[in-house]
């Protein structure tokens, strides 16, 4: 078999060459798409349990809150409070804590987000010092 090889041509063997890498190419694409539609398949399965917890966690908030409000309100009651208004002052002093709260946290943040704590410094300078060697070097 070693002697058939050597008595083709030499546009044969490159040409034989150049399929045999392109399909090896070819292969390995298809492997890597195979293998990132596996992990995106998984990653997702871990995205759909998250959101789960998070709808689970959310109801779980709404009733601890609840609870905070009927036992403010039977609070205020046992201090002599009549009970539609120590349901409503009891609904509204829960309902001032939890938005301040809320404006604290949603404050903190979009001040993470603004424009300049999202800027890549570091990288953007290496480009520059990149740029300015190659400059030079030219």
């Amino acid at each position: 078999m070693a002697n058939q090889m050597d008595t083709r041509p030499l546009s044969e063997l490159v040409s034989g060459l150049v399929s045999d890498i392109t399909g090896l190419f070819r292969k390995e694409i298809d492997l890597a798409k195979t293998e990132a539609s596996e992990k995106m398949s998984h990653a997702l399965t871990g995205v759909e349990a998250f959101a789960a917890g998070i709808v689970f966690a959310i109801a779980a908030v709404g009733v601890l809150l609840a609870a905070l409000v009927n036992g403010l309100a039977a609070f205020l009651v046992a201090q002599g409070m009549t009970e539609p208004s120590a349901d409503a002052l009891s609904s509204v002093i829960v309902g001032v804590v939890v938005a301040l709260l809320a404006w604290g946290i949603i404050s903190r943040g979009l001040s993470t987000l603004r424009g300049e704590n999202l800027k890549l410094d570091r990288t953007a300078s290496s480009l520059r010092r990149d740029a300015q060697i190659i400059k030079e070097r030219v």
